[in-house]
């Protein structure tokens, strides 16, 4: 509980942090004080980050479903756009003195070079004075006495006055003046990184969330098997994970899916966990389409982690009345000549379910090829054990957001692709969908026909 709570401190620091970066650059550097500008942006940059947190908690909290999806777009697309307006911004900042340095020159040789000084005429009622040393000349009167004239004080100890060319210096311990100039430099600098920063954060948000709304494109790998049977060469199973039904992404997204995989016209179909972000209840209308999927050997399911927040056995259920074959930690033989298996996610272990492999591979004929269904990739270690050949997963979102693929490569053994670990290859799908944002940036969605190919043929 410590440690949670030392967790939750220091994130919430660095989002306090990193929103008064975004205020200071995008707000204050920008408008003026008191002005209606200045007042809508601090509004938004109080509001926003707390429509976040009410989408990141209603769902969890229970919430009414319609309040889940109020909070849910400007929340997350919120999120978003604060990822990459700070790192826009970050950018900027190394932009901002050249920007600056080369304003300066260019109005210093527009100006032009400084006209030099005219000596001031002497005051009329001045006489001026004559030379003693010329012969007759007469002297000049004296003026009439005055006061003593007060001892002349040290140089150090007159105090400077404004000459007629420039402002007066600043009193001690206070920063001199800014030149009028030199303020409108900053403000036009400040206005320019910034308005560029919000354009290439929002044209960035944007594009990735049409990518999600548009639905996600089929990509083919072809994976040669020792084991395949000459029979099964060329075989086709489409791989759906991470479709994440929610508040935001409903029943039009598990359409677009469901229309996407059927026009591949794949042998099998292998939906490999976190397909849901909420309870049946919510959604279970949103996932009907899943009934219409068409494939030769049918259709297969496993659950994700998101699954074990969402009531995994409904769903479990629901899935099988909508057609397909949930596979908890159980295997059967495909005609074509090789083993299915599938697991439970591992995040079931918390709720006494998780995976069990021997369960699920413990007794088959190893002469046989085995295809294992796993939503995380980080089971292949057990995969290669049980002398799995291939191990489909999903879970990673291909890190959904750059740079986030930098901590995903870091928690799992394989971010997105097929590599192989021993005798046994792992296949891993950037996913359908989209958990939180509804964007990707630099790994877009997709579904992907994974074609067996039998080294026999």
């Amino acid at each position: 509980m410590g440690v949670f709570l030392l967790v939750l401190i220091v994130v919430v620091a660095l989002l306090a942090a990193v929103h008064r970066y975004v205020w200071q650059r995008l707000v204050r550097d920008v408008t003026k004080p008191g002005g209606l500008p200045r007042r809508l942006g601090t509004a938004a940059l109080v509001v926003l980050p707390l429509l976040f947190v009410a989408a990141m908690a209603s769902s969890r909290l229970g919430a009414p479903f319609p309040l889940q999806q109020a909070v849910a777009w400007p929340g997350y697309l919120w999120a978003a756009l604060l990822l990459y307006v700070t790192l826009a911004l970050l950018v900027g900042e190394a932009v901002r003195p050249a920007l600056r340095g080369w304003l300066a020159r260019r109005d210093a040789r527009t100006a032009g070079p400084s006209p030099a000084p005219v000596p001031e005429p002497l005051p009329a009622s001045v006489p001026e004075p004559v030379p003693a040393s010329v012969p007759g000349a007469a002297s000049a009167p004296e003026p009439p006495s005055a006061a003593p004239a007060a001892p002349e004080k040290p140089a150090s100890a007159v105090p400077d006055e404004p000459g007629p060319a420039g402002p007066a210096s600043a009193p001690a311990g206070e920063k001199p003046p800014v030149a009028p100039a030199e303020v409108s430099r900053r403000l036009f600098v400040s206005r320019v990184v910034g308005g560029t920063a919000a354009a290439v954060a929002a044209g960035t948000v944007g594009y990735g969330t049409y990518g999600v709304l548009r639905g996600p494109r089929i990509k083919r790998v072809t994976v040669p098997l020792a084991k395949v049977p000459r029979a099964a060469h060329g075989y086709r199973i489409a791989v759906v994970s991470d479709v994440h039904l929610g508040p935001i992404l409903g029943r039009a997204h598990t359409q677009r899916i469901v229309d996407a995989v059927n026009s591949a016209q794949p042998d099998l179909i292998a939906v490999v966990g976190d397909l849901v972000d909420g309870t049946v209840a919510d959604l279970g209308s949103a996932a009907e389409p899943l009934a219409r999927l068409r494939a030769r050997h049918g259709s297969f399911f496993v659950t994700g982690n998101h699954e074990y927040f969402s009531g995994a056995d409904a769903w479990v259920d629901h899935v099988r009345e909508l057609g397909l074959r949930p596979l908890r930690n159980e295997r059967l033989e495909i005609p074509a000549g090789f083993d299915l298996a599938g697991v439970d996610d591992i995040a079931g272990e918390s709720q006494g379910q998780g995976p069990d492999f021997a369960k699920a591979l413990g007794d088959r004929d190893r002469a046989r090829a085995a295809v294992l269904l796993a939503h995380q990739p980080v089971v292949v270690h057990d995969a290669v054990r049980h002398g799995v050949d291939l191990q489909l997963s999903g879970h990673t979102h291909g890190g959904q957001l750059w740079p986030g693929n930098l901590i995903a490569e870091l928690a799992n053994p394989t971010l997105a692709g097929l590599e192989r670990y021993g005798d046994t290859q792992l296949y891993v799908s950037r996913g359908a969908g989209a958990w939180g944002p509804p964007v990707r940036v630099g790994a877009p969605s997709d579904i992907t026909i994974v074609q067996l190919a039998s080294k026999q043929a």
